[in-house]
């Protein structure tokens, strides 16, 4: 049976080179094409078909559906509800509600090496920028998921219309930020639940507006939230606080949903189960490096500060994973006998974040990093998951659907 991987082959795909919304539109409608939300994608994936690959093959029609995806995580066949992945970057949040039974039928990501590692994974292409894409091209979902980046929200906006005597909400106050875009997403579409992650310190950012405008916009447009920060460390040996926000609809739920945050499990993993066997050498840190580190800590020490390497302690817990780890590994270092200590390798990083072996890592070492600081703490978030999945299945609306701009 021809697969995922013989059509790429066959008409000559080099993703690198198709990373775009092109490729996003012909590989969403591949995952979709025998449901209602293929609609969305079929012209621009036809299109995109004929004037962006088939011009380089010949009797193309024959691969245009992949009929067995052979990559690690395929679409589920039969889903118990549907979901959007939105600043999906390499699909932890995805994984987590594919393992929980669900389909996923839009995705957006706009850095390319993400986007890469996601489709050697899912077999999708995200779309990009998410500022550029209309709610209205978007499918109906049961579910909108999102890790969203932290930031300010500026008054400017609201004060001048307040000036003009014009109306304005909680939805004003957003505009600009990348939130705005889940808003107005959640305002059009209104799936009947939504899980958003970020960093713990949201709560706090900006004095508490932060937080203060995000749940305000949450509950305008309809609906309830519960909000909590939860530790990773009870899944995997690596402390990491997140919050996760989780959200239903009012008209649906009437503010009555039987949601409760999961009780976590004791913490008793410890950093020498997620280690490799063998280990290249060019994960030890040079003597000029390991050095530098240590004076660098011994500075600080003496000025009462508390930055510094972290040397893991291997029957214990790792700091926090972070984009940074890239630059010289310094949060999580591994002790080695007689030598230098070393950096996590991709895949130890991969398993600290709860992704299973079977996830592959198309990138660099540097990207990679990258990555795993930036994703989830994969079991953590389907733990979560799975109480509003239970949640959600225990009413039975069908998602109204809307028609598509194409």
């Amino acid at each position: 049976m021809i697969t995922y991987n013989d059509i790429k082959k066959q008409l000559n795909i080099n993703v690198d080179k198709h990373l775009n919304d092109g490729f996003a539109h012909l590989t969403h409608y591949w995952q979709t094409y025998k449901t209602i939300e293929s609609k969305h994608f079929k012209s621009h994936a036809k299109q995109y078909l004929q004037e962006g690959i088939l011009s380089v093959v010949e009797e193309p029609d024959q691969f245009y559906i992949p009929f067995k995806y052979d990559i690690p995580f395929p679409p589920t066949v039969k889903p118990r509800f549907t979901f959007i992945d939105l600043f999906a970057g390499i699909g932890g949040i995805r994984l987590a509600y594919q393992n929980l039974g669900g389909k996923c039928v839009f995705s957006s990501e706009w850095n390319d090496f993400a986007k890469k590692t996601y489709e050697a994974n899912f077999g999708e292409v995200p779309f990009g920028d998410i500022t550029q894409i209309s709610e209205k091209s978007i499918p109906d979902h049961d579910i909108l998921l999102a890790g969203f980046p932290c930031q300010p929200f500026s008054i400017a906006g609201v004060s001048k219309k307040k000036a003009l005597g014009r109306k304005h909400g909680f939805l004003d106050e957003t505009q600009g930020t990348l939130f705005f875009d889940i808003a107005r997403i959640l305002k059009y579409k209104r799936p009947k639940a939504f899980m958003l992650e970020n960093v713990k310190n949201l709560v706090s950012h900006d004095k508490g507006n932060t937080f203060k405008v995000i749940s305000n916009t949450l509950t305008e447009v309809g609906y309830s939230i519960h909000y909590r920060v939860l530790n990773g460390k009870h899944f995997v040996p690596q402390n990491r606080e997140r919050i996760l926000i989780i959200g239903f609809r009012n008209d649906i739920f009437h503010g009555e949903e039987n949601f409760n945050f999961p009780e976590l499990p004791e913490s008793n993993s410890t950093i020498k189960e997620i280690l490799e066997e063998n280990v290249d050498n060019k994960y030890t840190l040079s003597d000029k490096l390991w050095n530098y580190l240590q004076t660098y800590a011994e500075k600080h020490k003496a000025k009462g500060n508390g930055f510094g390497f972290g040397l893991t302690e291997l029957n214990g817990t790792s700091r926090t994973l972070s984009a940074r780890y890239y630059k010289d590994g310094s949060e999580i270092l591994i002790p080695q006998d007689g030598v230098n200590p070393r950096r996590l390798t991709p895949r130890e990083c991969a398993r600290l974040q709860g992704f299973p072996d079977s996830f592959i890592i198309p990138v660099s070492d540097n990207q990679a990093y990258k990555q795993f600081g930036n994703s989830v703490t994969v079991p953590l978030i389907q733990a979560v998951g799975k109480q509003l999945v239970k949640s959600l299945l225990s009413i039975n609306e069908p998602t109204k659907s809307q028609e598509p701009v194409y």
